[in-house]
């Protein structure tokens, strides 16, 4: 690998990273480099680049040099504490910066004298992409070797370095990181099992897991980092390493990893993670991308049609005022759901999303035949003739493909004319030649081809889900939570969107939460049968996501490990998805399920208690009977 040579942003003394009395830096899990001991107090730039991350307390700063260097500047020691008093910064997040810029100003006595260690760590987080790391200043010079130069040092003088460096990692948790909160101990012995923080690309967080992109997956120590205390599992799938940590818990282990690197704020997982995605898996993210925006409204809408048919069920009259009003809520986003597609379609590939929604509305433009009263044959297509073909032009209300193509098709459109396009009237005619263009194209072309397909998939698709026996409940949950291990159930948004859309009702929905409902059954059989009181709790804290609609503590922290509490749960989500195809169940919206799910049930809340209990039963009863957790 190439050598790095950087000249220092501070005046000062410099020292080796090992000097720092700071175990992340010290242990250079931050990345390679040195430090200046007793800076002054000015931040420079030492290199031409851009300002990536500067942290609101103005403590630290990441810069990207035209060269492709990545540097944390860290001034002093926990000085994040001082929320950012005596600290001046001259420059702002995303600022391009020249050699010798004045980036930061700050008082070192006065954070002297607040308690503080001024010593300023100087670290290049893409380390692993250097040799020999060497920062100077005039006449001082501290270099930080490489991985491979560290091993072969140690090798010449296997004495002075008395154990290898495959031994270096920590057998068990670290008696150093003892006094720390839980979420600093869990963020820095996370750190010593994954390879530092030098081989952490980007990170985020969702609801319950730590989500990173690494360098280097070959470093990851998977057991090691399951057995640390506060992990609730480990995985990795959509090219990400996921770490299971609980709600609330991960947010603040995430905010530790920030506060040591800066730099990682502002990250995107999403594309790091999609140039390692199987084309499977990128056409499935990218349906997600799409949909996920849109699910909350049809969630909302499923939860009105769900109160609205609890209240006709329980007798109350309803006036036709009342009723209008409820009729607003429950079909406008299906109405108009073409333009809620369009518009998500354009934002996700880099057009202007107010054309994608103004394209959505032209599908569903009320001068055209409604979609619906030609179903119901009330109205008839109109006819269009074009090269000798006669093409029906009709509203599109309720419908996906035709949307989601035109939308990618109007991205595309209006970045080609934006190529050649003059500036100065781009504004005018960009829009104009991608609206008339795109209209012309979706309501003579596009619509059409893609409205038949459209007919024809969904028709396959709910011939199968209503084959005779349950026979389609019992496949789809039975390998429902398969595929979300992995990673590709995403692309059933859109079933389920059309679904709704073209019938009004969600039966997918109701197959699935029994899947869902099942990994929690075995996972609260596996807590039933452990008997130790430390891994009860964890497996129960695992479970309970589980029956408000999320499996993954419970599949990747329990039964997945396990295995067979897994295949248990999957037999109780097939049996549980047969009953559903049998009874014909369907909710009225999508998007949540099990215990939230009952609204969208009320109008048949006997048969969803049913499903749900012959999913948890067998799943429950399969691996308590026939789980050994000795094994």
């Amino acid at each position: 690998m190439a050598e790095l040579l950087l000249e220092s942003p501070l005046e000062g003394e410099l020292i080796a990273l090992k000097e720092v009395n700071d175990p992340a830096f010290a242990g250079e899990l931050m990345g390679r480099g040195a430090a200046v001991k007793n800076p002054q107090g000015k931040v420079r730039a030492p290199f031409d680049g851009e300002v990536t991350v500067l942290f609101p307390t103005k403590h630290a700063i990441g810069l990207h040099s035209t060269a492709g260097v990545d540097l944390l500047i860290h001034v002093g020691l926990d000085t994040v504490n001082l929320e950012g008093k005596h600290f001046t910064a001259h420059v702002e997040q995303g600022a391009e910066i020249k050699k010798g810029d004045l980036l930061i100003e700050f008082d070192e006595a006065a954070i002297r004298a607040a308690g503080y260690d001024t010593t300023t760590p100087v670290v290049v987080t893409n380390a692993a992409d250097y040799g020999t790391i060497t920062l100077s200043l005039g006449a001082q010079k501290v270099s930080s070797p490489g991985e491979g130069e560290e091993e072969a040092s140690e090798a010449a003088a296997p004495a002075a370095a008395g154990t290898p460096a495959a031994a270096a990692a920590p057998a068990g948790p670290n008696p150093a990181y003892a006094s720390m909160p839980a979420e600093e101990r869990v963020a820095r012995e996370i750190l010593d099992h994954i390879g530092g923080m030098a081989n952490i690309r980007s990170a985020e967080h969702c609801a319950t897991r730590l989500r990173l992109i690494l360098n280097d997956k070959d470093k990851i120590e998977d057991k090691a980092v399951e057995n640390i205390d506060g992990v609730k599992g480990q995985f990795f799938a959509a090219a990400q390493y996921q770490i299971i940590l609980g709600t609330g818990f991960v947010n603040k282990v995430y905010d530790v990893l920030v506060g040591m690197n800066p730099a990682l704020v502002g990250g995107s997982n999403k594309e790091a993670a999609y140039e390692q995605m199987t084309t499977a898996q990128k056409i499935s993210r990218t349906f997600g991308d799409v949909f996920v925006p849109i699910i909350p409204v049809l969630v909302a809408t499923g939860l009105f049609m769900g109160l609205r048919g609890m209240l006709q069920n329980l007798g109350v009259e309803m006036s036709d005022n009342l009723v209008r009003m409820s009729q607003i809520l429950t079909d406008t986003a299906f109405a108009f759901l073409p333009a809620l597609v369009c518009w998500s379609t354009m934002k996700k590939f880099g057009g202007t999303p107010v054309i994608g929604i103004v394209l959505g509305l032209m599908l569903v433009a009320p001068q055209l035949p409604n979609a619906y009263a030609i179903a119901s044959g009330e109205a008839q297509p109109i006819y269009m003739n074009l090269l000798g073909l006669s093409i029906p032009v009709v509203g599109y209300q309720g419908s996906v493909l035709p949307a989601l193509v035109l939308g990618i098709l109007a991205a595309k459109v209006e970045a080609g004319l934006k190529k050649f396009i003059p500036d100065v009237v781009d504004l005018i005619f960009t829009p104009f030649l991608t609206l008339f263009s795109c209209m012309i194209v979706g309501l003579l072309v596009v619509g059409p081809i893609m409205h038949t397909l459209e007919l024809a998939v969904f028709g396959a698709v709910r011939a199968f889900l209503e084959l005779p026996f349950g026979i389609g409940g019992f496949i789809v949950g039975g390998l429902h939570q398969v595929i979300v291990v992995s990673g590709i159930h995403h692309v059933f948004n859109a079933l389920e969107i059309q679904l709704l859309a073209s019938t009004g009702r969600d039966a997918f929905n109701a197959i699935i939460t029994g899947a869902i409902i099942a990994q929690g059954g075995a996972a609260v059989a596996v807590a039933a049968r452990t008997k130790n009181k430390k891994k009860r709790a964890l497996y129960i804290s695992s479970a309970i996501p589980a029956f408000l609609g999320i499996t993954e503590p419970a599949i990747f922290g329990i039964n997945l490990r396990f295995m067979k509490p897994f295949l248990y749960a999957l037999a109780g989500g097939a049996c549980a998805g047969a009953a559903s195809g049998i009874m014909h169940l369907a909710g009225t919206g999508m998007g949540v399920t099990v215990l939230p799910g009952t609204l969208l049930y009320m109008d048949h809340l006997l048969e969803y208690l049913i499903v749900n209990v012959i999913g948890f039963s067998i799943a429950f009863g399969l691996t308590y009977t026939l789980f050994d957790p000795k094994e």
